[in-house]
């Protein structure tokens, strides 16, 4: 059989082109911010995770700009081997430190974090158990590090104590979840997921993608949220959302972090962050530590919007972070009203199957520090009546 077969045969696409429903690489001409212009539509920006709204700012763009005179476009190799800058270093030390935690060490993205962390911490003979609404990154992880994989519902602490109970004594263990579920919105369970973490010896990672600026004392977190930096082994984040920049990072104890640093294929293999990159998150973050009253507009910004659209009867699911899903249910509706939001001025994301169980399909909206009360009104005003006016035919092959 040819390779490609699989290739000539993925029709679904096309299917999804024809019917002018198709909701992917939809093009900017202007940069991130609250309002941009997509593909000539000029439209408030609810799909974004620029949680700190930093993207724009000046201070972060100059930092970008100085690392690029200074140091050029790149790195030109690993951090294992000729690619560690002076602001790589300085970056980590004031990153955990932030993060009251030993150590840190950078990779070139989230994704690659995730795959980095587990795949070098994890390995046969061990378990890692995960929360099944995990990050598509953290089940490559898994996958990549060859230790046994059990999943548990998503946030069901009893079906986590069942997966534990099967573990056998003499096997390493570890526990990772999101701290803030990318789709949903919610928050793990941490306290409960720390006290069986010890009941069953076993060690806790929080992928913190979603939650670094958007809760915790000063956006420090999950673990910082629910008091437990401390009992959390390993924070594991992005630079791609409220830092404003690319990239990733994982805080832990000195030993894990030196373990990693010298066992991650990875980490290892891959070329340094670009002195830009690392510049420009290094000053979001001193802008996060200056200004901890963003992390609270963002909050305030993400509950005036939920009690908005409760208000004016959109059916929305519960949420604690700035990300609030509206339940759309049907795959093919979700495609048609995200078109028309567009045409409408209100850019949003499509969620369908299989990221979230058939027929539990939704838009996520995802709401940023320098939204607008006035912007939000406008907002939730367009998709209230572009939901109330839908009709599906009218959309198809418009």
């Amino acid at each position: 059989m040819d390779l490609f077969k699989k290739c000539r045969d993925y029709h679904v696409v096309d299917e999804v082109m024809e019917a002018g429903l198709y909701p992917y690489f939809h093009e900017l001409t202007s940069g991130q911010d609250t309002e941009v212009i997509m593909e000539g539509h000029h439209v408030y920006m609810l799909g974004s995770n620029n949680y700190l709204g930093l993207t724009s700012n000046k201070e972060v763009i100059e930092a970008g700009k100085a690392a690029l005179d200074k140091y050029g476009s790149g790195c030109s190799g690993s951090r294992f081997l000729n690619g560690t800058l002076d602001i790589h270093t300085e970056f980590e030390r004031k990153l955990a430190k932030f993060l009251n935690k030993d150590a840190c060490i950078t990779f070139g993205t989230g994704f690659q974090t995730n795959l980095g962390i587990i795949s070098a911490i994890a390995g046969r003979g061990d378990y890692i158990v995960g929360d099944k609404e995990n990050h598509a990154s953290i089940y490559d992880g898994c996958r990549l590090s060859y230790a046994k994989l059990l999943r548990y519902e998503h946030s069901d602490m009893e079906d986590l104590e069942r997966q534990l109970k099967s573990i056998p004594e003499s096997a390493g263990i570890l526990i990772v979840t999101d701290g803030v579920f990318s789709m949903g919105g919610d928050i793990c369970k941490l306290p409960e997921i720390v006290r069986l973490a010890k009941k069953y010896g076993a060690r806790v990672m929080v992928d913190d993608a979603h939650a670094l600026g958007v809760i915790g004392n000063g956006g420090r977190g999950t673990a910082d949220h629910f008091g437990l930096t401390d009992d959390v082994d390993i924070i594991m984040g992005t630079f791609s959302k409220s830092l404003a920049s690319l990239g990733g990072f994982m805080a832990a104890s000195d030993e894990v972090i030196k373990f990693v640093k010298h066992t991650s294929r990875p980490f290892i293999f891959s070329a340094s962050i670009p002195p830009a990159n690392i510049a420009c998150a290094s000053k979001a973050l001193d802008i996060l530590i200056r200004e901890p009253e963003r992390v609270k507009h963002l909050q305030d910004i993400a509950d005036y919007v939920r009690a908005g659209l409760k208000a004016r009867g959109v059916d929305i699911r519960d949420s604690e972070a700035p990300i609030i899903p509206i339940n759309t249910y049907d795959d093919e509706v979700t495609f048609a009203l995200c078109k028309k939001l567009l045409e409408n001025g209100v850019y949003v994301n499509p969620v369908i199957s299989p990221a979230v169980p058939v027929g539990q399909a939704i838009i996520r909206t995802s709401y940023t520090a320098t939204h607008t009360k006035e912007q939000m009104d406008k907002a939730m005003d367009i998709i209230k009546e572009t939901i109330e006016n839908f009709k599906l035919e009218d959309v198809k092959n418009k």
